[in-house]
């Protein structure tokens, strides 16, 4: 079935964009990785394997990856400018 395996795929990369985009301080290859492996699982588990249910559990999983990084792991934050 061609055609489920390239709407997964494109789906799996949308929502690895979306993430990506979210979790800046991960990076791009991580979080796609996390995608795919969330996108598995359920699938090996018999779950229906949402785009919406993907992008949630892999949300969580990405949370937990930054909040267990160590402080040195960590990006500092962008300092702010102020004009004036």
């Amino acid at each position: 079935m061609r055609t489920l395996a390239d709407h997964r795929t494109e789906t799996r990369d949308l929502l690895a964009r979306r993430l990506s985009a979210e979790f800046m301080i991960l990076t791009t290859d991580t979080v796609e990785r996390c995608v795919a492996d969330v996108q598995a699982c359920m699938t090996h588990l018999g779950l229906d394997a949402t785009p919406a249910l993907v992008e949630r559990m892999a949300r969580e999983h990405l949370v937990g990856m930054v909040k267990s990084a160590p402080p040195s792991r960590r990006r500092a934050p962008e300092p702010h400018h102020c004009d004036g």
